[in-house]
């Protein structure tokens, strides 16, 4: 098990005992933007992949955390939401289906950049012509590096985001700073992009 994920377990498990479960800025702001078959990367506790199901959506969340998912598939189940949640090692699991919308916030950045970038591709190969993707990463300038295994992270450029999918229609491009711990700093894109209906591969960004 990598540092970060051990890191999130721990603190799954103590939003669920302090029922800190609800949907986070970034996860509200996706909200809107969620339709037909839904792809979340990276689920966490399930707070949107929980939103998506009750909104009519049929949603497949995948997260490295058996504490996120345990808590996620126990609500699915009791709400009978159309829910597939399963554990997975993000940083090599192979995708087979397509989605309307595929989702990933906060969770890239925990891979070198080497496989952010070949997760991201996969991303996009699975996302259907016209559907939309959200992605949230952490960029340079975060100075609060607690939550990273030392030996493989990545902080993005500021504008890596919307140079790669520049030739996508950005619905939604946006930076956010945020207080840490210790008086560090987290800062994060977002980037909320349909894919061209004759889409061709995305230019990779360089970071």
């Amino acid at each position: 098990m990598s540092r970060s994920v051990e890191f999130f377990d721990r603190q799954f498990e103590r939003q669920v005992q302090g029922a800190e479960t609800g949907l986070n800025p970034f996860e509200q702001s996706a909200l809107p933007h969620l339709r037909g078959r839904v792809l979340d990367f990276g689920c966490g506790l399930g707070a949107l992949s929980l939103a998506a199901a009750r909104a009519g959506c049929r949603v497949h969340a995948l997260d490295g955390s058996e504490v996120a998912v345990r808590h996620l598939r126990r609500i699915a189940e009791a709400e009978r939401l159309p829910i597939r949640a399963e554990v997975a090692d993000l940083r090599s699991h192979r995708l087979t289906e397509l989605f309307d919308t595929v989702v990933s916030i906060g969770l890239l950045m925990f891979f070198d950049c080497a496989t952010a970038e070949r997760a991201l591709a996969e991303l996009e190969s699975h996302l259907l012509p016209g559907g939309t993707l959200i992605v949230n990463v952490l960029v340079e300038g975060t100075t609060y590096m607690d939550m990273f295994d030392p030996q493989g992270y990545c902080l993005f450029e500021r504008d890596a985001l919307t140079r790669r999918f520049s030739t996508w229609e950005i619905v939604s491009s946006t930076w956010d700073d945020f207080a840490a711990p210790g008086g560090l700093n987290k800062s994060f894109a977002t980037v909320i992009a349909r894919k061209p209906v004759a889409a061709s591969s995305a230019v990779p960004a360089n970071r």
